[in-house]
């Protein structure tokens, strides 16, 4: 039975991109918003708004009991979480279900396996996927280390076990620096996620990162829709996003994409996820980890796929058939992300303010995903996103073409933003010939070198 009302436990423009799909299938809408989001578009187009805290995140968004005390007292029958903050929170799943709240994803036990990254990797190593060689575990202290580095061969990297988004890494060329590298990792590790656990796998001195995009029911259906290439990338954060990838060829695709599938059937998967993969220079792909939520770069699958990645997440978890969720998929042209960062585009420094235009591209095959708008103040408490432009077009050559022209269209003042890092790696002629790695930007420069 589909839902009568729906939490968003997030903000900015993922909160509002489940708004719409919930308004598209009837659902009423419940904004959870800090004392600092008061007057952003997530919490004028829900039904309801409820404030639960002052700006800062681990007083408001990440703050569990206020987020479930405001499902309550709206009387709400699930939260979706959408990306970052709670989304893939084991803790925050299971005081939903004790609460009798549906939550949007996956189980606790399948969030708790994909979050702890060591155990991913053995798990998904026992299931038939490549992994990139590493330690045997969870490294015990510094002694342990350099044995494992030694046998995997240098360089290595030290990683964070509950990690993401490059906090808690540290990449080691030589024995000399393996000390202070585990030792720092674990220190970022601690900081970041609470938990001072790392691991250690070989260096991939040039690699591209691939994903696949899943979806799984309740009724032991799972499908994957293809791939998207994450390969321009910023200290691992991800800038620019591709689907299909490529570096790809429709017997890599099945071949790996039937390896994925078989992995999530065995352990259950439900919901959307995203299974990640390193690709050497030599077309060998090594699983790193899997991502237990949607993703923000989800629309450059849905422009090639023509499926609502956040109306299929609702409709899996109120007990629909994987068929029904997703509708038919229809596999076509190209599309590309760019993501808009609030921030100088040389120094990446983040630039919070007021915005005092904001004019967005339009036209065929452009789309933009956001909450930001004129007059809209960008708070200094939260990621730098404010916009993703996204377009779709025949064949990769036109989806460059149209993103070039939707970025020189694009217009916002009052703050700095990565546009004019996007127009330049737009321009660049490996790009556009599909030869980079995670490494381009390093080789790009700056933008005042244009």
């Amino acid at each position: 039975m589909m839902f009568r009302k729906i939490l968003i436990a997030n903000r900015g423009e993922i909160a509002l991109r489940v708004i719409c799909a919930c308004k598209e299938l009837g659902i009423s809408t419940v904004a959870v918003y800090s004392e600092a989001d008061r007057n952003s578009l997530h919490v004028r187009f829900a039904d309801e708004a409820v404030c639960i805290g002052p700006a800062r995140s681990t007083q408001s968004y990440l703050n569990i009991p206020h987020v479930i005390s405001a499902a309550e007292i709206t009387d709400v029958d699930a939260i979706h979480p959408g990306y970052g903050f709670l989304s893939e929170n084991a803790n925050f799943a299971e005081v939903c279900e004790a609460s009798h709240i549906t939550f949007i994803g996956p189980s606790p036990d399948l969030l708790r396996l994909m979050g702890e990254k060591e155990q991913a990797r053995r798990e998904m190593s026992a299931l038939g996927l490549p992994i990139v060689p590493g330690s045997q575990g969870i490294l015990a202290d510094a002694e342990t280390a350099a044995a494992d580095a030694e046998r995997i061969g240098y360089p290595v990297i030290v990683k964070a076990s509950a990690g993401g988004g490059g906090r808690g890494m540290r990449v080691v060329r030589r024995p000399e620096e393996l000390t202070a590298a585990w030792e720092t990792a674990r220190n970022e590790a601690q900081q970041a996620f609470g938990v001072p656990d790392v691991y250690l796998e070989k260096f991939i001195e040039h690699p591209r990162h691939i994903e696949f995009q899943v979806l799984g029911d309740r009724h032991g259906h799972v499908m994957h829709l293809g791939e998207r290439e994450c390969s321009i990338q910023r200290r691992h954060q991800k800038l620019v996003e591709e689907s299909p990838s490529p570096a790809m060829d429709p017997k890599r695709r099945e071949e790996l994409g039937k390896k994925v599938v078989d992995a999530l059937k065995t352990i259950g998967y439900t919901n959307a996820g995203t299974v990640e993969f390193l690709m050497d220079e030599d077309g060998s792909f090594y699983f790193i980890e899997m991502n237990a939520r949607v993703q923000v770069e989800h629309p450059v699958t849905e422009m090639v796929t023509n499926v609502d990645l956040i109306k299929a997440q609702i409709r899996i978890a109120a007990g629909d058939q994987l068929a029904d969720a997703s509708g038919p998929v229809d596999f076509h042209g190209h599309s590309i992300e760019c993501r808009i960062n609030a921030e100088d585009p040389e120094t990446f420094v983040p630039s919070a303010g007021r915005i005092t235009t904001f004019q967005i591209p339009g036209g065929t095959g452009v789309r933009v995903d956001t909450a930001a708008h004129a007059d809209a103040v960008i708070p200094p408490y939260y990621d730098s996103l404010i916009a993703k432009l996204i377009v779709r077009a025949r064949d990769r050559s036109e989806a460059i073409a149209r993103m070039r022209r939707a970025l020189e269209m694009f217009v916002v003042e009052g703050i700095k933003t990565s546009i004019p890092l996007h127009q330049r790696i737009f321009a660049d002629p490996d790009f556009a010939a599909g030869k980079f790695d995670t490494h381009f930007l390093e080789r790009l420069g700056p933008v005042s070198s244009k």
